[in-house]
């Protein structure tokens, strides 16, 4: 047992960073006014949410303007969809996403289909990535939106959104891409990859939970999508989450200054993982693209082994990982994402993923390596002797 956790799941969450929750305090406490007040105490409040607003916008290359605050990425993926959705009613509605999308974009989907619209979910390639011809050859004269996620959640496979942008634009297609999992770690560029939504959350990046934000393209027709106050121009009512905005804007700030330098420094990390994983251990099967892959992903199945009690041993040597998308954990089924891309359950079933942060180092990576063999030779040799 490790004096302190091995923390391998920041795909689920991140600790917040200690200056972002320094930047927080005084919201709490000194600066605690409504941001809609005008006397000082709500014009201090108002100014540390503008602040972040442009800090989030510059980190698109968007206009604070284009920019609302929302409770995190499932309720940004909702009301762009929805919003899409409820703002073209009384006319045909066709929408497409990919079998791999995260559930907050496939039950809203469903949803949708249930109440009026036409939905077509796209498959994608055994690596998990989807062939932006597919999303040309779907779009129809009354396709309303297109929704393709920039990195997947689980498998960590990056999509060509700039192809698939480009493809929609051309169309006079909507495009929004659920970037929880890549925003702060990948550049985006909503102009160059004509982007119309974009949905971010900032546990995912070392603030707070409860924050995110939503793009939303100067001139997209989008249904309001909470009613209740004129807040965040009339997009959102309710009051602002103030110390949860300033802690998303330093968030952003700091996951700039770092994005380079810490990309280079966990892909090296994972790339010497799998290739330790493989030499060590007898059937990994590591899934998702290689060479297209969020750098702190390390996604593999083991076979003849259920994750579950591999988890639990990590657990009792002090390592926290996941066997996929926190949202789902507890399901016995195997992962959308691990069907998807053609696993048999035979494999899926022993899917694990470790997901890398600041705090990962080689030694915390060899320690669970260690523990990986350690509870997989025990298992598989339990599972002979029965």
């Amino acid at each position: 047992m490790t004096d302190f956790p091995i923390y391998l799941d920041h795909s689920a969450t991140t600790p917040v960073d200690p200056e972002v929750l320094e930047a927080m305090n005084p919201f709490f406490t000194i600066s605690f006014g409504n941001p809609a007040a005008l006397y000082s105490v709500g014009m201090d409040a108002k100014s540390g949410v503008e602040t972040a607003r442009a800090a989030v916008a510059r980190a698109l290359n968007a206009s604070p303007d284009e920019i609302v605050f929302t409770s995190g990425g499932t309720e940004s993926d909702n009301s762009a969809l929805w919003g899409v959705a409820m703002a073209n009613v009384g006319r045909p509605r066709h929408l497409i996403t990919t079998k791999i999308e995260h559930h907050a974009v496939l039950e809203p989907m469903e949803t949708l289909a249930q109440n009026g619209c036409e939905v077509d979910i796209v498959p994608v390639e055994p690596d998990g990535r989807i062939d932006p011809a597919e999303i040309r050859r779907r779009l129809r004269k009354d396709t309303l939106l297109v929704s393709v996620m920039h990195a997947n959640n689980e498998i960590g496979t990056i999509q060509p959104i700039m192809e698939i942008g480009g493809i929609c634009r051309e169309a006079g297609v909507l495009f929004h891409t659920d970037a929880v999992q890549s925003f702060g770690k990948l550049p985006i560029d909503v102009r160059a990859c004509n982007i119309d939504l974009l949905s971010v959350s900032a546990h995912k990046l070392y603030g707070p939970k409860g924050i995110g934000a939503l793009y939303i393209r100067r001139g997209t027709r989008l249904a309001r999508f909470q009613e209740g106050g004129e807040q965040e121009r009339g997009r959102r009512g309710g009051t602002l989450n103030v110390p949860g905005i300033v802690g998303l804007g330093k968030a952003v700030m700091l996951a700039l200054d770092r994005m380079d330098s810490e990309s280079c420094r966990l892909e090296a990390l994972r790339e010497k993982f799998f290739g330790q994983l493989c030499a060590r251990i007898d059937g990994i099967h590591i899934t998702g693209s290689r060479s297209h892959r969020m750098a702190n992903n390390i996604h593999f199945c083991v076979e003849g082994v259920d994750a579950e009690p591999v988890l639990l041993s990590l657990d009792m040597a002090g390592i926290c990982g996941s066997a996929g998308s926190a949202c789902t954990s507890g399901s016995t089924e195997p992962s959308h994402v691990l069907t998807a891309i053609g696993l048999p359950r035979s494999i899926a079933r022993g899917a694990l993923r470790l997901t890398m942060g600041r705090c990962t180092t080689w030694g915390s990576l060899e320690a669970t390596l260690d523990a990986l063999e350690s509870a997989i030779t025990a298992l598989r040799r339990l599972s002979t002797e029965h």
